[in-house]
């Protein structure tokens, strides 16, 4: 049975951080971690079970403080990594780790876990990202297509990439790059390039969105005073190499193609406060999601600048004359873009949003006080794009 209904969770605590499990094509799976100063932060392990439309979960310990990020290998359906906070001597740093879930949590399951083993189990510490001599983490990038042994952390104003070594036990910094200029300079966000053999990636500083080549680690293109306030999350088209997507404090969402950055190519204003988080469906790269503190999640059909702007090709052999004649001018005129579906099941401020890795119809968001949301793609336009 496919529904249309969102399937919401919620957590006792606040959280905003939420991510796919990257490695998991099979089976429907988030992971969220919590932001609580009193109580043990946690992982909760997301399973959602399409068919009967319940949502199994497991959760882990994550002792070592709240959890501003957290992202999972593309090749180890156990590992993962987290940017928390931890105090000492009455500071606060933001550091980063990578850490593997037990064993019989690693890939998704169906089954509900009776009571005796929804016991809360612990994270093992795989290694940590050292960043005494760089600043505070904002967030750890794996390598898109690779084995999980490469990652990327932004930390204060430094570019750093890792080596993951011993079965990722230990973590060497292989080469790292630091923006110049005037001022607390700091990355809010970044994005690795799936495209160009993986050499690439976006990061946001302020308002500014700049590329790098992580062979030379040299800057590639910057796209100063991208948005009229602080960036907030960048995205690669999967499908279009040259396209890329921002969001930020100035309410906007711009799509960028970085051969010529001096316009936006297209910019969407839907939202009507800070939008967090920007995501390009893996599969159809016209749908994009965006999370804002308006509480809303919006789904846009940006077909216009997608990898399919005159809509899907037909097989002639498949079309009658009058159907030809007909196709043909279609094909002439690219298809519109427009906001698809808002939707409000959230109260609180929307910090994430992802879309699943198994099943590119569906798609989870995150609010503040800890709801999870689970949604799909409307069937009516899952049929337009796929027939």
């Amino acid at each position: 049975m496919e529904d249309d209904a969102p399937v919401i969770y919620g957590l006792e605590f606040q959280a905003r951080a939420l991510t796919p499990q990257t490695a998991e094509t099979d089976a429907i799976r988030f992971l969220v971690g919590t932001q609580s100063l009193r109580y043990d932060n946690q992982i909760h392990i997301i399973d959602f079970d399409d068919e009967n439309n319940i949502i199994n979960k497991n959760v882990l310990l994550h002792q070592v403080g709240e959890i501003w990020h957290i992202s999972t290998s593309p090749a180890d359906k156990g590992v993962l990594a987290t940017c928390y906070n931890k105090t000492s001597d009455t500071k606060v740093m933001t550091c980063a780790a990578v850490w593997r879930m037990p064993k019989e949590l690693e890939s998704g399951s169906h089954e509900s876990p009776d009571d005796s083993s929804s016991n809360t189990q612990t994270l093992e510490l795989l290694c940590h990202l050292d960043n005494t001599a760089h600043g505070n983490m904002a967030c750890v990038m794996w390598e898109p297509m690779g084995d999980g042994k490469k990652i990327i952390s932004l930390a204060d104003n430094n570019v750093l990439l890792w080596d993951l070594e011993e079965s990722s036990a230990k973590a060497v910094l292989s080469s790292s790059a630091a923006l110049e200029g005037k001022g607390q300079l700091k990355f809010t966000s970044g994005r690795w390039s799936p495209h160009h053999n993986c050499t690439q990636i976006a990061t946001a500083n302020d308002t500014t969105v700049r590329g790098w080549d992580i062979r030379s680690m040299r800057q590639i293109y910057c796209i100063e005073n991208a948005h009229g306030q602080l960036v907030r999350d960048l995205d690669f088209n999967p499908n279009k190499q040259y396209y890329l997507a921002s969001c930020g404090d100035d309410c906007k969402v711009k799509f960028w193609d970085t051969r010529n950055v001096t316009e936006p190519v297209k910019t969407l204003e839907e939202h009507s406060h800070w939008v967090w988080n920007v995501r390009y469906n893996h599969s159809h790269d016209q749908l994009i999601l965006t999370g804002s503190s308006d509480s809303r999640v919006i789904l846009s059909n940006m077909v216009s600048i997608s990898s399919e702007p005159f809509g899907h090709m037909v097989d002639d052999d498949e079309l009658s004359d009058q159907e030809d004649q007909h196709q043909e001018e279609k094909i002439k005129e690219p298809l519109q873009d427009s906001v698809i579906a808002t939707y409000e099941e959230h109260e609180d401020s929307v910090y994430a949003v992802e879309w699943s890795s198994a099943d590119p119809w569906l798609f989870a968001s995150l609010s503040y006080d800890g709801r999870l949301v689970i949604n799909r793609v409307p069937r009516a336009l899952k049929y337009h794009i796929l027939l």
